[in-house]
């Protein structure tokens, strides 16, 4: 039969249980609110009060402490920093074209990126010439959509004819 002195050592093994396995399983703060749910209980099982009312101290409390400590996690997780892995790696770092990107959605050239030969598309659609730097913005199946970091109009004119800032020839 149930009696309150086996419910001490339930709420106690359960508090445990659930603290330990906070720690273990990575996560923000899931199972903490239950385990010290479940440690009142077991405090109030070892203060010698009925089981219902040790039942009510753990649902009380779980739901309590799920309220405040679930939006802290939710502010921690967001504060710590993603790190890049596969290849979004690569967004936010500078590559050179080593086939020109032809202009146009969905036409796609050649890059490097340090050892790595990649597709990439023009994120601007503008055509990017052989031999220029460009900006991963980002990953987008195989292929890396990118941009120049020279002016386009530049790439592909005759770099000895200067112009001002309106275009014209100087």
């Amino acid at each position: 039969m149930e009696t309150p002195e086996l419910w001490r050592w339930i709420w106690l093994a359960l508090a445990t249980g659930l603290i330990v396995g906070e720690i273990a399983v990575a996560g923000s703060f899931f199972l903490l609110p239950f385990g010290l749910g479940a440690l009142a209980a077991a405090i109030a099982a070892f203060a010698g009060v009925p089981v219902g009312f040790e039942w009510a101290v753990f649902v009380l409390a779980s739901a309590g402490l799920s309220a405040v400590i679930w939006p802290l996690g939710r502010r921690l997780d967001r504060r710590s920093p993603r790190h890049a892995i596969g290849a979004t790696r690569w967004e936010g770092r500078e590559a050179v074209v080593v086939r020109e990107i032809p202009a146009g959605a969905g036409q796609t050239g050649l890059i490097r990126l340090d050892r790595e030969e990649w597709r990439a598309e023009s994120m601007d659609g503008v055509p990017i010439r052989a031999g220029s730097t460009v900006l991963v913005s980002r990953v987008a199946g195989t292929r890396l959509i990118v941009l120049p970091l020279e002016d386009p109009l530049d790439v592909l004119e005759d770099p000895s004819v200067r112009r001002d800032q309106s275009g014209k020839e100087q």
